[in-house]
């Protein structure tokens, strides 16, 4: 279906482009957001006939979203849904519940202004975008939580925190409360029963030490294996003795 655009549409065209669409989206969508009109030759020659009223219509409007762009942009509304500990929603949240969500932030905006891909269904923080005219896009964070504790936590944590995550959270915070009550009087007595701790620690290492240092008493092998040897060395000179007397009885009879 051929239709003229009377407003700027995202990936679509201009003001006054003839573009083709697919019918269902131009009945259900376009046409009804008053957004194009059907290409008849009747449309044309009337679009032609009041296309600078158009015009200066859709200039006025983007001036008005300019000037509300700044207090909008950046904006993080909270949805309270119900869900299960993996963090998966019981339903989902669409478009109107975030636009119900700004609007009770104080900035009014419509359904079709929000631009979601798809519903959502899992708690965390989900970036949106929000069209305050087709030429002005914002950014608006919507805080998915099952309360505004967790909500809390999750603007904290710059995501989903799971029970885990929230219970490791709660111990940090008993521990800084309780190293914050420890008075001055207290830290010394911690200090002085660590060099105990570290001694009863080291006694048994030295003991290991001391035990590995000590000799292997030798064993019986050794011992019986040195003995023939000492008999064999010792042999030998009992001959030397023998010819040493010998020796002297030849002086003597000389003498």
């Amino acid at each position: 279906m051929d239709v003229i655009l009377l407003e700027r549409v995202h990936n679509l065209g201009q003001i006054g482009d003839v573009v083709k669409v697919k019918p269902g989206y131009a009945r259900n969508f376009l046409l009804p957001t008053r957004k194009a009109l059907r290409a008849t030759e009747a449309n044309k020659a009337k679009f032609e006939s009041q296309r600078a009223q158009i015009e200066a219509m859709n200039l006025e409007k983007r001036s008005e979203a300019e000037g509300v762009k700044h207090k909008i942009d950046g904006l993080k509304v909270i949805l309270i849904r119900q869900a299960g500990e993996t963090g998966q929603l019981f339903g989902s949240v669409n478009g109107r519940d975030i636009a119900d969500a700004i609007t009770a932030s104080g900035f009014t905006v419509e359904r079709r202004q929000i631009i979601l891909d798809r519903p959502i269904k899992t708690l965390g923080l989900h970036p949106i975008r929000v069209a305050l005219h087709p030429e002005v896009i914002v950014g608006v964070t919507a805080n998915v939580a099952k309360s505004t504790e967790e909500a809390e936590a999750q603007e904290k944590a710059g995501g989903f925190v799971g029970r885990g995550e929230e219970e490791a959270a709660d111990l940090d915070e008993l521990l800084a409360e309780v190293e914050a009550a420890v008075t001055p009087d207290e830290a010394p007595a911690t200090d002085a029963g660590e060099p105990e701790a570290k001694k009863a620690k080291a006694e048994p290492k030295a003991k290991g030490e001391a035990k590995a240092k000590e000799p292997k008493a030798k064993e019986p092998k050794e011992a019986k294996a040195k003995q023939p040897k000492e008999a064999k060395a010792k042999e030998p000179k009992e001959p030397k003795a023998k010819s040493e007397g010998k020796a002297k009885g030849e002086g003597k009879k000389k003498g």
